[in-house]
C-alpha cells in the first residue's frame, strides 16, 4: 500500500515553511484549487497525499517557483501529457522571462517618453 503524508509533511518536504512556527500549507490548498491534477485523500477531514501525488506537486513547484511560469503555463504544461526534459523546461522558462522583460521593458520605456513629456514641456528654455 502507499504510504500517504499529511500536508504539513508535504509542505516540509517542498520546502515551503512560512516561519520559524510551522509551514505554509495554504499554498498547496491553493494550488489543489487551481490543478485538476492534485486530489488530495480526505480521512477525518485531513488531507492525505500519495506519493504519485507529492510527484505531481513537486512538479508543480518547480514549474512555478523554479522555472517562474505562471500558473496557466503550469495548466498547459500539465494537461500537454508529455514527459519534459530539463532542457525543454529551460527553454519554456527561458520564453517566460523573455517575455516578462520585454513587457516590463515597454512599461518602463512608456513611463520615461510620459517623464520626457511632462518635464520637456516645464524647462523649456
Amino acid at each position: 500500500m502507499d504510504k500517504l503524508i499529511t500536508i504539513s509533511e508535504l509542505s516540509n518536504k517542498l520546502g515551503l515553511i512560512k516561519s520559524k512556527k510551522g509551514t505554509s500549507n495554504h499554498t498547496i490548498r491553493y494550488w489543489e484549487k487551481m490543478f485538476k491534477q492534485i486530489r488530495p485523500k480526505l480521512i477525518n477531514n485531513r488531507r492525505y497525499y500519495s506519493s504519485e501525488q507529492v510527484k505531481i506537486i513537486q512538479f508543480i513547484k518547480t514549474l512555478l517557483k523554479d522555472y517562474g511560469m505562471t500558473i496557466e503555463g503550469a495548466k498547459k504544461v500539465l494537461s500537454s501529457n508529455k514527459k519534459l526534459d530539463y532542457n525543454e523546461l529551460h527553454g519554456l522558462s527561458e520564453e517566460y522571462h523573455k517575455k516578462y522583460i520585454k513587457d516590463k521593458s515597454k512599461i518602463i520605456f512608456d513611463k520615461v517618453k510620459k517623464i520626457k513629456k511632462i518635464y520637456g514641456k516645464k524647462n523649456t528654455y
